[in-house]
């Protein structure tokens, strides 16, 4: 299997999720309440909602740029730009939609190209730091790549969680229903 084979379902179904989060907020909160979410933290010091999501639609595309041993795309610094200013400016639930959309775009046509390195490809991936990890393309998907992108996606979950936004299980793992076998829904 192709570690872009396990990425990109991962990342397309878990934005999609994101986007459905977003959506229910906004019909479930007041459109200042709603708006208001994107500024909300999980904690001081932490990056607000905003930010969240630009660095988990980031943090797709760089894994399967990065993969493939592609250059990244400048949406990927764009988004990055916007996160670290999204205190200032966090921008709109549209614009977060938008955000979204354009990477799950992104993601699934860099996937159409069939490029895929070697699991055992050396990979040093440097951090704005400073810092360089050397890993191989499957230690960056297994233990940076996938890590990273969910830490985003479950911090916005929970920031919308805290928030007030009604979500539940079901809304975190909602691509699991279709693969539910007929006449189990309602057991245990």
């Amino acid at each position: 299997m192709k570690l872009s084979e396990v990425l990109v379902p991962t990342y397309v179904q878990m934005l999609k999720a994101l986007s459905a989060w977003l959506s229910k907020a906004e019909a479930q909160l007041p459109s200042d309440g709603a708006q208001g979410l994107l500024s909300a933290c999980l904690a001081p010091g932490m990056f607000p909602l905003s930010t969240q999501i630009r660095f988990a639609c980031a943090q797709a595309q760089e894994g399967v740029f990065r993969l493939q041993g592609q250059a990244f795309p400048s949406s990927i610094q764009i988004l990055l730009d916007e996160g670290r200013g999204a205190v200032e400016r966090p921008g709109s639930l549209a614009e977060a939609q938008g955000r979204i959309e354009e990477s799950v775009a992104v993601v699934t046509a860099a996937a159409s190209q069939g490029l895929d390195m070697d699991a055992a490809t050396p990979i040093a991936h440097d951090l704005p730091t400073g810092m360089i990890f050397d890993l191989t393309a499957e230690q960056y998907a297994r233990d940076w790549a996938l890590p990273q992108f969910y830490f985003h996606v479950m911090i916005a979950y929970a920031i919308l969680r805290s928030e007030g936004v009604e979500l539940g299980k079901a809304d975190y793992v909602a691509h699991m229903f279709a693969h539910l076998r007929p006449g189990t829904a309602g057991q245990g």
